[in-house]
């Protein structure tokens, strides 16, 4: 079962549609790749790819637009604005999202995975690590991790707070031991626009900080492409959810 559902979204100022495919089962919540909008990873077959986890009722997935992802692509403004618009993404994740999500499924207190591919995978990795409280697990594929490479000039202090890579190294108190009871995949295969040494970067943080995570390299026949997230998804949600 597919439902769509789109409002505005007053941190974004902007209308939001988010889509949830499944009546039952773990909370998804799949980010698309860069610029992507909620309906991407239909298209490009992921929920065909999921069909036996949503069927058996194992799993219900969530996505929404790729809001941020947009602004980085398309350079919009300035670094400052573009930092800003990633900050504020995560806390609509956080603030709006996610309450919409346990709304859904009739439960205050669910515990949703996070997922996704390339920048999707920062935003998974981003938000597990920002709201421990409500993510159990992030599932991050073929992670885009380090965004530097939009930035022009300065960070600023919404770069640093949305950006795993900067804010993991001082992270403390009851955040930083509540994401240790919690559990991150990096997986990347190792062919074609594929950069595993991203996620062994993010592994050595996580690693130093305590933080439960673990590498799979897929090896050079897997590409930075849907057929590689198609063939890893299933597999992890049938471990995670």
């Amino acid at each position: 079962m597919k439902l769509s559902e789109t409002w505005y979204s007053e941190r974004l100022r902007q209308d939001i549609q988010v889509v949830r495919w499944g009546e039952m089962g773990t909370p998804v919540l799949l980010f698309p790749t860069a610029g992507g909008d909620a309906e991407e990873v239909e298209r490009f077959l992921m929920m065909d790819a999921l069909a036996d986890l949503l069927a058996a009722n194992r799993v219900k997935v969530y996505s929404c637009d790729s809001v941020a992802g947009r602004t980085w692509i398309a350079r919009e403004g300035t670094d400052a604005h573009r930092a800003r618009v990633q900050n504020q993404f995560h806390e609509f994740v956080y603030r709006e999202l996610v309450p919409a999500i346990r709304m859904d499924c009739h439960d205050p207190n669910i515990e949703v995975i996070a997922a996704g591919a390339s920048i999707g995978a920062y935003n998974a990795l981003a938000v597990q690590c920002r709201y421990p409280d409500v993510f159990k697990a992030a599932i991050c594929m073929s992670g885009t991790y380090d965004l530097q490479r939009f930035i022009d000039h300065e960070r600023t202090a919404d770069y640093y707070y949305a950006s795993p890579l900067h804010f993991l190294g001082e992270l403390d108190g009851p955040q930083l031991e509540r994401l240790r009871s919690r559990y991150i995949l990096l997986a990347s295969g190792e062919g074609r626009a594929e950069d595993i040494g991203e996620s062994w970067r993010v592994a050595h943080l996580l690693g130093l900080k305590g933080i439960p995570n673990r590498v799979d390299p897929w090896g050079a026949e897997w590409h930075h492409d849907w057929p590689t997230w198609r063939r890893m998804l299933p597999q992890y949600l049938d471990e995670f959810a």
